[in-house]
């Protein structure tokens, strides 16, 4: 759901300005945020906000202007240092700031004159399916395989990543393709972008990322941490559009200009990263979901990387020190979440608002066996199924609109059980509970609904700024290496789990009505095409 475009302080129990602060930007897909905590805990003193809007010059794609984004941010900083400075707080004990941001999306800009050669690509944009279907064509003996470069780089071949969105920019906007064979064009994720225009920009800013976004582009070895040779060969890519490598948690730069000049950037976590982070999953078998836009699920595998064979994805969790060893994790994506009720919102004209949500759901007991499979811009994990498209199954002359709200709300938590089974399988460990954050969690029936559809407990996040929180964390460690991450974060009591109200044969045959749903929306973009081929584009 769309956040406000402004927003001043949440509310928290009154807490003492006093520092030091540790400062971490969020920037997300629909909005950018700077938010001060006080260093070591998850106190938020003051936050400011601004939603970022987005382009979508044709269908499937959506886009952002990159200076925007880096205004925004500057706009953000320096409201929330207002904020601070009203309360009575100084900006000079900010000791240091994180990044983290939304992930995949990609900007390509002059090295010379550091500015953008397009629109950054935003990871929802779904204009590289072509782009995949010319890169299957190229895998030796006709395979097809979206799985080939999987042992390399952990993921399959999908218009979500960022390598494939750069192959598409070559193929297709001819400043860009002059510019990588000129060897002026930079590349980079949101993080990198902003590091660059923080630091100075074409007067002296860095060019780096951390190995959590870096393993979102299917450019960087998943086991050697390092841009890999033969990935980019396989994409045609220059290695000299490339950022500089770094760990998650060490010292990057010093911001150049601005109420924070000279203050130093100690960290930077894709958000999804930032949130395991901030939700405190740093051991092996812990597990958080986060709700926003999109749904994202990571599961914390240790040290150890697990190659899925149920269509998840092998990324980096953290790596906390450049001399630390990296944690990874398996992730599992659900494209359409929140930005499901945006369309019940905007193009169906079901609900007005999202504090509707939850009131309407509950006029209804059930769904009356309507289900709701939001597959606009095709399946992510584990099916991985880009031609997939939405559909609404069982409907009655029963149905009202408070059966398809509610059928909203639990087709992100069957989402989740597709995705929580899939880890389950390749980690042979059952999940006791699940750590949950993000915008949907305000929502008590959808907790409810995600514990009796999953079966298991399910723990609210205490803060709803968790990936804030998350680069706040790192960056605070990268300063003061006796900070102790697993040791509580405030003095508010253990969460109060929400539990299951629902026996396992109801969940499981509402489970297999989900099923056959998501039968009913794959492949509608090549139903003509031969069985054979059809083959191709399924799941991971």
């Amino acid at each position: 759901m769309a956040s406000s475009p402004t927003s001043d302080s949440p509310s928290r129990p009154s807490i003492p300005i006093t520092g030091p602060y540790v400062g971490a930007i969020d920037e997300g897909t629909t909005s950018a945020r700077f938010i001060i905590f006080r260093a070591g805990t998850d106190d938020i003193v003051c936050y400011h906000q601004i939603e970022v809007p987005s382009i979508f010059a044709k269908e499937g794609w959506c886009e952002q202007d990159p200076v925007g984004i880096a205004n925004t941010v500057n706009e953000c900083i320096a409201g929330a240092c207002q904020k601070l400075v009203a309360a009575g707080g100084k900006v000079e004990e900010i000791v240091t700031i994180g990044i983290t941001n939304q992930r995949e999306s990609t900007v390509v800009w002059n090295r010379a004159t550091g500015q953008p050669l397009a629109n950054a690509i935003i990871w929802l944009d779904n204009r590289t399916t072509s782009t995949v279907e010319e890169l299957l064509e190229t895998i030796p003996n006709n395979a097809r395989n979206i799985n080939y470069l999987r042992p390399l780089c952990g993921l399959p071949l999908s218009p979500y990543f960022s390598g494939v969105k750069l192959r598409w920019l070559r193929d297709n906007v001819p400043v860009v393709s002059q510019a990588m064979d000129q060897g002026t064009a930079m590349f980079g994720t949101i993080d990198t972008w902003l590091m660059y225009c923080l630091t100075g920009g074409k007067d002296g800013g860095i060019h780096k990322t951390d190995v959590t976004n870096a393993s979102r582009t299917m450019l960087m070895n998943i086991e050697t941490l390092q841009w890999d040779t033969n990935l980019l060969k396989f994409f045609g890519l220059p290695s000299t559009i490339l950022p500089e490598i770094c760990s998650s948690a060490e010292f990057y730069g010093n911001i150049a200009n601005g109420v924070l000049k000279g203050v130093s950037i100690t960290a930077d976590l894709g958000d999804q990263q930032a949130a395991l982070v901030g939700q405190q999953c740093l051991s092996k078998g812990q597990a958080k979901a986060t709700y926003g836009t999109g749904c994202f699920l990571l599961y914390n595998t240790g040290p150890s990387i697990v190659h899925s064979q149920h269509g998840l994805l092998t990324t980096v969790g953290y790596q906390l020190g450049r001399k630390a060893a990296p944690y990874y994790a398996l992730e599992g994506s659900v494209s359409i979440a929140g930005a499901a009720f945006n369309w019940l919102r905007d193009n169906m004209g079901i609900i007005q608002n999202s504090g509707q949500i939850e009131t309407m759901a509950n006029l209804v007991d059930n769904s009356l066996d309507v289900y709701f499979v939001p597959a606009f811009n095709g399946l992510y994990a584990p099916y991985w199924n880009q031609d997939a498209r939405g559909v609404i199954c069982g409907l009655s002359e029963e149905t009202t609109s408070e059966h398809i709200v509610r059928a909203t709300l639990e087709a992100v938590c069957f989402q989740v059980r597709d995705i929580l089974d899939s880890m389950h399988k390749d980690c042979k460990i059952p999940l006791a509970k699940l750590m949950v954050d993000g915008g949907m969690t305000v929502n008590n029936l959808f907790l409810q609904l995600q514990s009796d559809l999953v079966g298991i407990h399910v723990l609210r996040a205490k803060i709803a700024e968790t990936t804030a929180l998350g680069a706040a964390m790192a960056a605070y460690k990268a300063v003061e290496s006796r900070y102790a991450m697993e040791a509580p974060l405030s003095k508010s009591g253990p969460r109060e789990p929400i539990k299951p109200s629902i026996n396992a044969t109801e969940r499981n045959l509402r489970y297999q009505k989900w099923k056959m749903a998501i039968e009913r929306s794959l492949n509608w973009e090549t139903s003509t095409l031969p069985h054979g081929e059809r083959e191709a584009f399924d799941g991971a």
